[in-house]
């Protein structure tokens, strides 16, 4: 029988602050380039030393502990075959509205469940329209995924795009919730996507804000590969295609490090607080649309990776399990790059996503 969700407050040890302040009052900063822009080459040492003297000496984590603490957080553990009863930890905030729709909410990397918060209010409570009518109501469930955040480390290889999937699917169920939608973007991308792969008759609907589609080909997609032949890109797609280029060019060789030698950047993660900093303040300045990020936001960010229940380098293990460990139900990542069935799927097209793709390229993925 599932054990039932007990509520949680997040409450980093007194001992744990002070030893991140000793840590960061010992970091050993590198020089620079000669050059007025920095960006170019990776996160700015003036701005990776004004973060960390303020995450040393003035970043007050209990007032973001407080503020966090106002939300309903809770931790459960939750079945997973082949590893076991699982702790998760979850937002679990439910709608006025009795009949509301349940939303399963993943973040990816380098995010967490603050992703979900600002959003809380907009998705728990309808909103009215133009028309008089109202938009939906959701009961959000935003889990730290298991090696982030507040949830379960997990060592035993083997725990992959299936298995994220899997934990993600039984919390809802657990929770009384047999049918329910998603949401996600980044690796929420392939654990909704893969929830409406392997649970179709469970999750009725997803929503993704990092459109992962390809141009249609004539042997599966007939219509939209005619379509594709005949129509040509707007200003905008062809600037998505552009950022798309940049991105595989220029912005992704994190990602070949993670999803292949992940013990060694473990190394750096484990013991530097300024390494954790700067190699996820890159990812915040380059992955969002001009976002105006304060630093007390940065290290918000940065401190539930710290702070994690897991350890502050057990987060980049996905990389290398998604890429390396598959299983029969989900044989590679591709599965959940084409077309699923069954299962009604939304897309959001964001200019500064880091893959951006034509409209038609999105069609690819689901009806």
């Amino acid at each position: 029988m599932p054990t039932a969700p007990t509520p949680y407050r997040i409450s980093v040890p007194d001992s744990s602050l002070s030893h991140l302040k000793q840590k960061l009052s010992l970091t050993t900063f590198p020089d620079e380039y000669d050059t007025a822009d920095q960006w170019p080459y990776g996160a700015p040492l003036s701005d990776i030393k004004r973060l960390a003297k303020h995450w040393e000496t003035s970043f007050n984590w209990r007032a973001v502990e407080s503020t966090l603490n106002e939300l309903p957080h809770f931790r459960k553990k939750v079945a997973v075959d082949g590893f076991g009863d699982i702790e998760i930890h979850f937002i679990h905030q439910r709608s006025s509205n009795p009949n509301a729709i349940p939303l399963l909410f993943s973040h990816g990397w380098p995010g967490s469940f603050l992703e979900v918060t600002k959003l809380l209010p907009l998705l728990t409570s309808p909103q009215k329209l133009n028309d008089g009518s109202e938009t939906p109501s959701f009961h959000v469930v935003a889990p730290s995924l298991p090696n982030f955040g507040f949830s379960q480390r997990i060592t035993k290889p083997g725990f992959g795009l299936a298995q994220y999937s899997e934990t993600c699917h039984k919390l809802m169920l657990d929770l009384g919730y047999n049918e329910y939608v998603t949401q996600g973007g980044d690796w929420g991308y392939d654990v909704t996507r893969g929830m409406g792969y392997l649970y179709p008759e469970h999750c009725r609907a997803s929503h993704v804000n990092m459109v992962l589609g390809s141009a249609p080909s004539f042997a599966s997609h007939p219509l939209l590969a005619i379509q594709h032949a005949v129509t040509p890109y707007t200003e905008a797609e062809k600037k998505g295609l552009e950022r798309r280029k940049w991105f595989q060019e220029e912005g992704s060789g994190y990602m070949k490090e993670q999803s292949t030698k992940p013990q060694t950047l473990a190394y750096a993660f484990a013991d530097s607080p300024v390494a954790l900093l700067a190699w996820m303040y890159e990812k915040l300045h380059d992955w969002t649309d001009g976002y105006p990020w304060t630093d007390d936001e940065v290290l918000t960010w940065v401190s539930i990776y710290w702070f994690s229940t897991a350890g502050p380098n057990a987060h980049i293990r996905i990389y290398y399990e998604a890429c390396h460990n598959p299983e029969g139900k989900i044989a590679n990542q591709q599965v959940l790059r084409k077309w699923v069935p069954n299962v009604r799927l939304g897309l959001a097209h964001f200019p500064r996503e880091i893959v951006v793709v034509p409209k038609l390229w999105g069609r690819t993925l689901g009806k």
